[in-house]
């Protein structure tokens, strides 16, 4: 296996490998492991591989979950389609900067995401290093968040083009979660700035120590959150890949944010996604 680098702050791509192989060879998979704790996001061209074999690689990371708006394949439970019809234009919404699932109370670890077919020109996945964005962050904001909690929400992303009372069953099947603005990353001890498109507002930001009367809490905390969303957009913390058919990106969703690009006319874009269920963030 070969490990080529792409950016400075995030992002290599593997070569030299069929990952089927991985899904028996633990060498090789403690190989994969290593590299995507060190580059966040790893991606492979020319994976032939089949839903059963992506399914069973992604889990070697831990167990699958499905996507209660986005729909799974029958047969292969956990592998989530992305499908987008160009016959569907109001179906054509992709997203912003986000890790995926934080309105759960556990995110998911990580995910293999599989081109199916794609657009010729466009389409285009971006990746951020949530880890730099804490770290370039001014000390003073640093200090600031420091034991900050946000609410993140499925009803006010996913939920909010449903008519309102499937908005407020999807919100009583998965609450609002709370989650710390900077968790831990368990596995390097890394700090990560952690809010994204999924956080709606700070939990414990009105304090006396923030806010000298009530009207300072709304600009107060809803600026501070904007800024902190808004570091994912930094270029010089992200990779950007292009797709093909069957290539293949995976990365870890507690230290990245991502963001599919929507700058393709109407036309089909599938893809297949294995997310894989991770911990309740401290």
């Amino acid at each position: 296996m070969k490990v080529e680098q792409l950016t400075y702050a995030i992002g290599a791509e593997l070569t030299g490998l069929n990952l089927a192989d991985a899904v028996h060879d633990d060498a090789l998979f403690a190989e994969i492991r290593a590299a995507l704790l060190k580059h966040r996001v790893l991606f492979l061209r020319d994976q032939n591989i089949t839903r059963s074999e992506h399914v069973a690689f992604a889990r070697r990371f831990g167990e699958l979950e499905d996507h209660p708006v986005a729909g799974s394949d029958p047969d292969h439970p956990g592998l989530v389609r992305i499908y987008k019809n160009p016959d569907q234009p109001n179906d054509r919404y992709e997203n912003a900067w986000h890790a995926d699932a934080t309105w759960r109370e556990a995110p998911q670890f990580g995910a293999v995401l599989r081109c199916v077919e794609c657009p010729p020109v466009g389409g285009d996945t971006m990746w951020a290093n949530m880890v730099l964005a804490y770290e370039k962050l001014p000390e003073h904001v640093k200090a600031q968040i420091e034991g900050l909690y946000a609410r993140h929400s499925i009803e006010a992303s996913f939920g909010a083009a449903m008519p309102i009372e499937k908005r407020h069953a999807l919100k009583a099947q998965f609450p609002d979660a709370e989650h710390p603005v900077v968790r831990t990353h368990p596995e390097t001890g890394e700090k990560v700035l952690f809010v994204s498109a999924f956080a709606t507002h700070f939990t414990n930001y009105h304090t006396p120590e923030r806010v000298r009367f009530g009207q300072d809490a709304n600009p107060g905390a809803g600026d501070l959150l904007r800024y902190l969303v808004s570091q994912a957009y930094i270029p010089e913390y992200q990779v950007r890949w292009r797709w093909k058919p069957n290539s293949i990106a995976i990365w870890d969703n507690r230290s990245t944010q991502h963001y599919a690009v929507m700058d393709y006319p109407p036309c089909h874009r599938k893809m297949e996604r294995a997310g894989i269920i991770g911990d309740k963030p401290y």
